[in-house]
């Protein structure tokens, strides 16, 4: 049966996350259903990423295995016919057998935007922003360093969560600040995660740190004692999902990566 990678966007406000659930109402089961009526027949897909309820993305990835019958449809067309407006595939292409959505990713990189407001917020702009309030830009980008790079991220990892080994290389962590885009409404802050991997809500349990240091509420050093105590319950609470986008999955030069596991196995992993 031939293999296609799929590339996909969606927002998550009204959907139930990725990963499919009784109901139907995810990502993963609009998806095979309708990969399913196109192949008249059982389909599967696997994702890159597993997002959580009201997490949205521009840059998922998707493999499924369909008939060798169905192999000149127009599968983007195909699909997006039958998928709701909140998800759209953006391309599909066939892929070797040996292509794996989630084991075969080399990084992700997710974003997670703040409005540094309480009060108001752009109608359009308040389903994808966290209104978190007044930051200290210079205190967010400072703790941001300090959490960048190769760490055990145990403390910001749900618990409960069946991952061994809670290593991680975040290879990136950019902050930047949009020009504000009237008089007296602020611009956006827009944080970038780049990381060879990420554990269940590691990105929004991050973000939640983020901003209680950058509102002066944790120093630095409180920031380097919950990394390395290496337990949740210490850590601040996680930002809500809807701040949190899934903007790429990177699989190298000829776009399929290569097959790995990473050494606890592939994690829930939702940013």
């Amino acid at each position: 049966m031939p293999r296609i990678k799929l590339t996909l966007a969606y927002v998550g406000t009204s959907l139930a996350g990725w990963q499919s659930q009784p109901g139907g109402n995810t990502v993963q089961d609009r998806l095979e259903a309708a990969l399913s009526k196109i192949a008249d027949e059982p389909v599967r897909c696997h994702g890159a990423g597993r997002t959580d309820a009201g997490v949205h993305a521009i840059g998922q990835t998707a493999h499924a295995d369909v008939p060798e019958r169905r192999r000149g449809i127009d599968w983007r067309k195909a699909l997006n016919a039958l998928l709701p407006p909140t998800i759209n595939v953006l391309d599909v292409r066939e892929a070797p057998e040996r292509f794996h959505a989630q084991l075969c990713a080399l990084n992700k990189t997710y974003s997670y935007t703040l409005w540094p407001e309480r009060a108001f917020c752009l109608p359009q702009r308040s389903p994808f922003v966290w209104k978190c309030g007044p930051l200290d830009i210079d205190a967010l980008r400072e703790a941001a360093a300090l959490v960048t790079g190769r760490h055990d991220f145990a403390a910001f990892m749900n618990q409960g969560t069946p991952v061994k080994n809670t290593m991680r290389h975040l290879m990136r962590l950019e902050v930047v600040e949009l020009p504000p885009v009237a008089p007296n409404v602020p611009g956006e802050i827009v944080l970038s995660f780049t990381a060879d991997g990420f554990l269940k809500q590691m990105v929004r349990n991050l973000v939640g740190c983020l901003v209680q240091t950058a509102k002066g509420k944790l120093s630095l050093a409180d920031v380097r004692s919950v990394l390395k105590a290496r337990n949740r319950e210490q850590a601040p609470e996680t930002a809500p999902p809807q701040g949190l986008c899934l903007m790429r999955v990177d699989y190298g030069e000829d776009g399929f990566g290569h097959h790995r596991r990473h050494p606890a196995g592939p994690a829930p992993d939702d940013g």
